[in-house]
């Protein structure tokens, strides 16, 4: 367990009690990004959803915000899963806090009414950084130490590492707090994916009959192809396992495109002189492929010829840029061409 304090302005401007009272009441938000518990257990769906239509077709889990508010005024507590989804301040701070960790990450958020408590002593299986935006909560966390008491109030975050029993409840006021969970990619999970390609060269041919009265059969047979599974692993090239790896995560993020319409509109007018900006949390890693570079976004790859690579370091080393600010290494046609292209794929946004 860590404990740091910060300026309270700083965690409490990315969730208010504000921002969750619009999302719960005024957002048609629905199942699962919304749970309800109290008293230690998760309470059915249906004690606070209901059904519509859209457009003549039906839809399901709508948080119903009337029954929601009768349960968190009675004393449960509303957990908002998954708001790295769809809300943008924790958007942007969980796609910064993945390309400095390099493991996935989630944010969810947690409305207690005063004096009450959501769930009881339980740990989590991936490491978390809790703050709270409002009100207070005393948490009890048990460390090989003992049992600590901690009162979080806005300006001091917690770091529980995996697997850290912990309890919370608010205290006079309600409290609204966040937790970051990161999910940790492991060494096992590398090394599955690195051999995987080596295991499925491995025979799956049914085992011979009779090696129950003959074990010592069976062994040699077993040890001779687990000689040539480990010459096999050995040749694995360790390098291109983790470039793999690194295209793995570089393309699998969620897309986070906050102000792309007025992007898409923008980028008409687009000319030398219109500033772009790299988008918060979005990577530009470039892996040589011969004669072309495939350019890791994110959420996707692309690929282009070899002879923009100068242009795109230039692009990578600069929080902002211009078109004009290539013109060591492309003609104007081009420059505009490779700006255009990486505000449409969401690496860049023009500057209003």
């Amino acid at each position: 367990m860590h404990l740091h304090h910060a300026e309270p302005q700083n965690l409490v401007g990315l969730l208010s009690l504000d921002d969750v009272d619009t999302l719960l009441t005024s957002s048609a938000i629905r199942t699962p990004s919304i749970r309800i518990a109290q008293d230690g257990s998760v309470l059915p769906e249906s004690s606070y959803t209901r059904g519509a239509t859209l457009a003549g077709k039906p839809l399901s889990g709508l948080v119903d915000a009337r029954k929601a508010l009768a349960l968190f005024d009675g004393g449960a507590t509303i957990v908002f899963q998954g708001l790295h989804r769809y809300w943008p301040p924790l958007t942007r701070l969980i796609a910064e806090l993945e390309l400095e960790l390099g493991h996935p990450c989630q944010a969810n958020a947690y409305l207690t009414p005063p004096g009450a408590q959501g769930f009881a002593v339980h740990s989590d299986s991936h490491d978390v950084f809790v703050f709270q935006t409002a009100g207070s909560k005393q948490w009890e966390v048990h460390t090989p130490d003992g049992v600590e008491d901690i009162l979080l109030e806005p300006g001091l975050s917690m770091y529980l590492p995996t697997g850290t029993p912990h309890a919370a409840r608010a205290q006079e006021t309600v409290s609204l707090h966040v937790t970051l969970g990161i999910n940790q990619l492991t060494w096992r999970g590398l090394v599955e994916r690195s051999v995987k390609d080596v295991l499925a060269g491995v025979s799956d041919e049914h085992l011979p009959a009779g090696y129950l009265d003959d074990p010592g059969e069976l062994a040699d047979e077993l040890g001779r192809r687990l000689e040539t599974l480990a010459a096999n692993i050995r040749h694995v090239d360790a390098a291109g396992a983790v470039e793999a790896e690194v295209r793995r995560f570089l393309t699998g993020r969620s897309p986070r495109l906050a102000g792309g319409l007025h992007d898409v509109l923008a980028v008409r007018d687009l000319d030398d002189t219109s500033l772009l900006r790299r988008r918060a949390g979005h990577p530009c890693v470039l892996l040589q492929r011969g004669d072309r570079v495939e350019v890791l976004l994110g959420d996707r790859s692309i690929d282009v010829p070899a002879w923009l690579r100068p242009a795109l370091d230039e692009v990578r080393a600069r929080p902002e840029l211009r078109p004009a600010d290539l013109a060591d290494h492309l003609d104007p046609q081009s420059r505009l061409v490779l700006c255009r292209r990486l505000v449409r794929e969401g690496l860049l946004e023009v500057v209003r």
